[in-house]
């Protein structure tokens, strides 16, 4: 199938490409479509892209750990299964895969509201939203969605919209080495896939930790990226989940994904 393919290409050679964007990125280039870098509740959606997503993805709630959240996913139902990968006419579509580390912590988090119940949450690097939606679900006081690609921004007000929750603001624009915003509980799955990014993720959320002393959940299914960075020494393993077999087929194989909670030492906070 094409889209296997071309997964392994998001996986193996395009996340590189994508985290230079997370390292480079200061505004946001111009697409097709008019946007600007925020969404907030009742924001209107290009008409042409809304009808694109709608048509080339499909609402689906089963093969993940979150039965109770509806999202617009790619799956061998779509078109874009099949089809050239150069065929799609926006950036590569990281948001229409539920990661399992975000799949692990939205798990957790629907189980645990007490983790986000009355505060105030960021998730960044959202994809489709899901862990957004999970704190919503779970009585969060604000969110906001954190994600460099305008499509997916447009793709979270679509999942909102099918748990019939209003939209959460969400930002466009990389916010990684910007100043530590005032946020109760940061939240990031699947992000640690690349060294250069990785470091500076390792940096700033030790700068949230310490100025505003904000705890930071971090979903990862243990690829070998994040379990070699030295971050990994500065995390306590909170849970881990088995995940579905759509899921493990989807992940070349991977069986699990663990939320971890980011506690670094005195000794690093400095660095």
């Amino acid at each position: 199938m094409a889209f296997h393919s071309w997964k392994w290409l998001l996986l193996l050679g395009r996340q590189d490409t994508f985290a230079k964007t997370w390292r480079n990125r200061r505004g946001v280039p111009s697409l097709r479509w008019k946007r600007c870098c925020h969404w907030s509740a009742g924001k209107s959606l290009d008409p042409e892209v809304k009808a694109f997503l709608e048509e080339n993805t499909e609402v689906t709630s089963s093969g993940h750990l979150t039965p109770e959240i509806r999202l617009r996913l790619l799956t061998p139902r779509c078109r874009f299964w099949r089809e050239k990968p150069d065929l799609w006419p926006y950036g590569d579509p990281f948001w229409a895969i539920y990661w399992p580390g975000g799949q692990a912590l939205s798990r957790y988090i629907l189980d645990n509201p007490r983790v986000v119940k009355g505060r105030s949450v960021l998730d960044l690097g959202s994809g489709c939203g899901a862990t957004a939606i999970a704190a919503v679900m779970s009585g969060a006081s604000q969110v906001l969605a954190n994600d460099i690609d305008p499509i997916a921004g447009m793709a979270m007000i679509l999942n909102c919209e099918l748990n019939h929750l209003n939209p959460f603001p969400i930002t466009i624009k990389n916010i990684i080495n910007s100043e530590a915003g005032n946020w109760d509980l940061i939240v990031l799955g699947d992000m640690f896939y690349d060294e250069q990014l990785a470091d500076g993720l390792h940096r700033w959320l030790r700068k949230c930790i310490r100025i505003q002393q904000t705890e930071v959940l971090i979903g990862d299914p243990g690829r070998h990226q994040f379990l070699s960075h030295s971050i990994h020494s500065q995390l306590h393993k909170v849970i881990e989940y088995s995940l579905p077999e759509y899921t493990r087929q989807e992940n070349n194989g991977l069986t699990s994904s663990i939320v971890w909670s980011y506690q670094p030492s005195n000794s690093l906070e400095n660095c």
